[in-house]
Order: structure tokens, then sequence, then C-alpha cells
């Protein structure tokens, strides 16, 4: 059995993952990490795509909370770890651990670029042909390994345990202006509940993770951030941000 289970607030690591789990299995069951699930116990024969978004190089800790409901009893792990077009520091060890610690294998793991879900400019159109074509390069060659049934410690770039210290959400966490209809579509689709069901024009700042799904479903644009404030911040990572950023595949 092949699972495919993102954490994908944008949709940009969503759209990875399923360029990489088509290629892998095509026939796969989604487990959507923004929704809350229940335990899911898995046998050594399943095959497991882990996609998480890399926030300021980490794993957001919501997507590790609820990787941690599902117990993998050796099943494969293929991890996958998509960063806006500047790095991912220790995003792929902190989820190969948190996948050891829950029984999975890992077997190979992927970093691969997408649209920065703030600074849309930024890898914009990401991931497109040129990645499509790469992406699924890196599904065959981790098939035929899946295939050969071998598999020893995966190295991979950055720190175990140690991980790089970050601020929850950062300073992005959008606000209603107003032309906020109080629909409640944000509210809806939060992935930590930041919003208030009762009235989504607040937000609890100490909860937001700045995962910027509810910017990108409000269908009335009425949520954002000051324009000046983004403004500024734009030009502060553009040294950073620009230029055409590779995928990786480990194996």
């Amino acid at each position: 059995m092949y699972y495919n289970i993102y954490f994908s607030p944008t949709g940009g690591t969503g759209r990875v993952a399923a360029i990489l789990a088509n290629r892998l299995c095509g026939e796969h069951r989604d487990i959507d990490l923004c929704r809350d699930i229940h335990e899911i116990s898995l046998t050594d024969e399943a095959v497991c795509l882990v996609s998480v978004p890399s926030y300021s190089g980490r794993v957001p800790e919501i997507a590790i909370w609820r990787i941690r409901q599902i117990h993998g009893n050796g099943a494969k792990a293929v991890l996958n770890c998509v960063y806006g077009n500047r790095a991912w520091e220790d995003t792929l060890t902190e989820l190969q651990d948190a996948l050891e610690d829950c029984g999975f294998v890992c077997a190979a793991a992927v970093a691969a670029v997408a649209e920065h879900s703030i600074f849309r400019q930024f890898a914009a159109g990401r991931p497109d042909g040129e990645d499509a074509g790469q992406l699924m390069e890196f599904a065959d060659r981790i098939k035929t390994k899946l295939q050969a049934g071998v598999f020893g410690d995966l190295d991979l770039p950055g720190s175990h345990g140690a991980y790089r210290e970050v601020s929850k959400g950062g300073p992005f966490k959008p606000e209603a202006n107003t032309l906020c209809t109080a629909c409640g579509i944000c509210a809806e689709g939060c992935p930590v509940g930041a919003i208030n069901q009762s009235d989504p024009r607040r937000t609890d700042k100490d909860i937001c993770i700045g995962c910027m799904r509810c910017v990108d479903r409000c269908p009335k644009h009425a949520r954002d951030f000051d324009a000046g404030f983004m403004e500024m911040m734009s030009e502060k990572f553009a040294p950073r941000l620009s230029g055409r950023k590779e995928n990786y595949l480990y194996i």
C-alpha cells in the first residue's frame, strides 16, 4: 500500500508531492496533515511519501505532531522537504528523526523547490516543467531502490536533535482587512485553529504559524500584511531568495 502524506497549506508542497507520488506508485492513499488525523498503524509492506515545507529551516511543529500519530512498524518512508528558494537547514534531518522514532525505515529523501509562500515573486511558478522532469527521474531512482529492498543508514545534510532555533511564525502573521466578510473559510482551513470560528476577523498570533493558508484561500483577498512592511522585508530577503535554486536527491 502506498501513502502520500503531506502538509501543504498553500499548495506548493502538495504539487511536488503529487509529481513524486504519481510517478512512484500511481494509486495511493492521501493523508492531509493540515487536518487532524487519528492514529494510523501501518505494516512493513507500506511505502509512504512524507512531504513537508521548510519553515525557517525546520519542519512545522504541527506537522511533526500529526506525523507522530502514525505508527510505521517498519514501513518505508521517502522524505520530501520543499523549500522556498532559500535553504532547508535541518528540515530533512528533523523529519528523519521523527519518522524513525515512529518506526519507519527512511529509504530516500528529496529536497525540492516550490514558489515561496510569502514572497510569491521568488521561485514563481515552481515546480515547473523542468522541475517535474527532474522529480520524475528522482522517483524512478527511488523506485529502483525500493524494489531492491536494501536499506542502510540514510545520510542527510543537517543536524540531528540540535536543530536550529526559530521563532514560531516569525513576524508573518496575516490579519483581516476591511474586505473581510467573516465567511469563515479561513477559520475552517487553518491547520492550527488560530482563527476564531465565531469571528474570523480575530487571529490568535500566539498560535498562528504564518503558513499563509488563510491568505491563499480567502476569496475576497481579505487577509494580508501592511504593504510597506512587505516591501521592506522583500528587499531584505531578496539576496537569499533570488536565482534558480536546485532540487536534490539523497538515496
